[in-house]
């Protein structure tokens, strides 16, 4: 039987990155079985929907490569993959349910349900529906029909025995039926069916063999059993996948940082470094191997190497992969994916949001701004230099500013070492500003050769010789290495930088 998976998002808010493991758990798995993965949209909640979200989607998984079989745009055999489209066959589905003796119609108003919820909670009783209209006879739900009394129509869950279902991950689960969501709505009075209704027919017709979600939705499982015994079918496998963590224990939110895709893309992650980091969030693969490509990823996921205890996410493990994969990129690849933010920064001009918006651009790897031939020809040169300092692309525009911008003159107690004093830093500025002409054309090694004796003769640390030399070129002491920076910038341009700052600072 070919494995069929899906990931059902509902479009209410922008990808998160739990929403985005649960969709690479599913992508992985079916590649790793030469499955399918379905993409649906869930978007029965209509006061939370925004076309803006869905869309968020699309492009969400595109920029990360996750790319589905069926569903969303692309459709397939067997559509619609989106919700709001099947309104008359969960209508259908939910009628035959009542028909069967499975579910009934409740024609309880708002106010009867608030004083219900009222009464169990001064009463500290569980809350839930109290099954009022279980009871009915077909003479008085004949009557409310033909009243056109508004109803809903629930399911019958049984009031004795228990539920069970096995997961894969965790093995057998068993639930009393008591405790179950009393008699729990299936189709609403405005004729929009729950959540539990139309994922449960949508996974029979859509044909999924493996529904692998969050751990938060075990409570809600022996409903969806009871439901697919209801309908006479059989469920899917479960697998129900731990839960992803703060550092402090808590589920992962915006306290503990970024958490939609949306901000880890302009906060200069690379797609690769997301991927990687986040596939091996609560699961394991090659031992004693960390960079993976998702294509090696679809080859070696296996379900049972997924580990049971929650996952904590770690920001710094993050920004290491982004690192790496950063040290991997060609100089033209870190060119291309550098220069939005670079352009965006205003580095050259003025980011205006408002064309931005209008030209569709959402996120700050897009850019409405082209790089001159001067631009591009500098920016290839620095790339190297600063390929092995980068943590996130947002690095870059800093650290080439000096490049394009003349720096502002820093406190002159910013460009003293602090081993030194200020005579001493004009003296080591005044020699560099005359040993510059030599080091034309060097590499770094040879020309540190060059500085080496200077700083001798000086009676100071080579490190603090060249540091007021780097803040009077750069004006940071954070840039590229500096004799490369040099090189670029132009022996002349630099020379002129460090008297100014002897001149004006010294």
């Amino acid at each position: 039987m070919e494995t069929r998976v899906r990931y059902a998002p509902s479009p209410t808010g922008f990808q998160h990155i739990g929403g985005v493991r649960t969709a690479l758990f599913n992508y992985l798995f079916a590649r790793s079985t030469g499955g399918k993965f379905i993409l649906r949209i869930e978007d029965t909640d209509r006061t939370r929907y925004s076309a803006e979200y869905e869309e968020n989607l699309y492009d969400t998984l595109a920029w990360l490569g996750i790319d589905w079989d069926e569903g969303g745009p692309k459709g397939g055999p067997y559509g619609p993959y989106i919700q709001s489209h099947c309104f008359e066959n969960y209508k259908k589905y939910a009628e035959e349910l009542v028909k069967n003796g499975k579910a009934y119609y409740c024609f309880c108003d708002s106010e009867r349900l608030e004083r219900i919820r009222k009464i169990q909670t001064m009463n500290k009783m569980p809350p839930g529906y109290d099954r009022c209209c279980r009871s009915l006879t077909d003479e008085e739900i004949k009557e409310n029909l033909a009243a056109k009394k508004p109803y809903v129509i629930r399911l019958k869950v049984p009031l004795e025995g228990s539920t069970r279902f096995h997961d894969v991950l965790l093995g057998d689960i068993e639930w009393k039926n008591e405790d179950i969501n009393p008699d729990p709505v299936l189709l609403k009075s405005d004729g929009f069916p729950t959540y539990h209704l139309a994922n449960i027919i949508d996974d029979h017709f859509m044909k999924i063999t493996h529904v692998m979600r969050a751990q938060e939705w075990i409570p809600s499982t022996p409903m969806h059993i009871i439901l697919y015994a209801a309908f006479g079918w059989q469920p899917p496998q479960f697998c129900h996948l731990p839960m992803v963590m703060g550092n402090d224990g808590q589920k992962l939110s915006k306290r503990h940082g970024a958490t939609s895709c949306n901000e880890f893309r302009n906060n200069g992650y690379l797609k690769e470094a997301i991927i990687n980091y986040v596939s091996m969030l609560g699961c394991s693969y090659e031992e004693g191997r960390d960079l993976f490509t998702l294509e090696e990823l679809g080859k070696l996921f296996k379900m049972e190497h997924i580990n049971k205890a929650p996952a904590v996410f770690d920001y710094k493990k993050l920004e290491w992969f982004n690192g790496q994969y950063m040290r991997l990129k060609t100089d033209e690849e870190l060119f291309e994916l550098t220069w939005p933010f670079i352009a965006n920064s205003g580095l050259f001009a003025k980011d205006d949001e408002e064309e931005r918006k209008k030209a569709g651009l959402r996120f700050a790897d897009e850019t409405l701004q082209k790089p001159t031939d001067e631009q591009r020809a500098v920016l290839m040169r620095v790339m190297p230099l600063i390929k092995e300092r980068l943590h996130f692309l947002t690095d870059a525009p800093e650290m080439v500013r000096f490049l394009f911008q003349e720096p502002g003159l820093l406190p002159v107690e910013e460009i003293i070492p602090k081993r030194l004093d200020a005579e001493k830093t004009k003296e080591i500025l005044t020699r560099a500003a005359a040993l510059l002409p030599k080091i034309a054309g060097l590499e770094e090694h040879d020309a540190l050769e060059i500085f080496k004796p200077e700083a001798e003769a000086l009676g100071v640390k080579l490190g603090d010789f060249m540091m007021p030399i780097r803040m009077a070129v750069t004006g940071s002491r954070i840039s590229p290495p500096l004799i490369g920076s040099i090189q670029i910038l132009g022996i002349d341009h630099a020379i002129t930088r460090i008297q100014k700052v002897i001149t004006e600072c010294f």
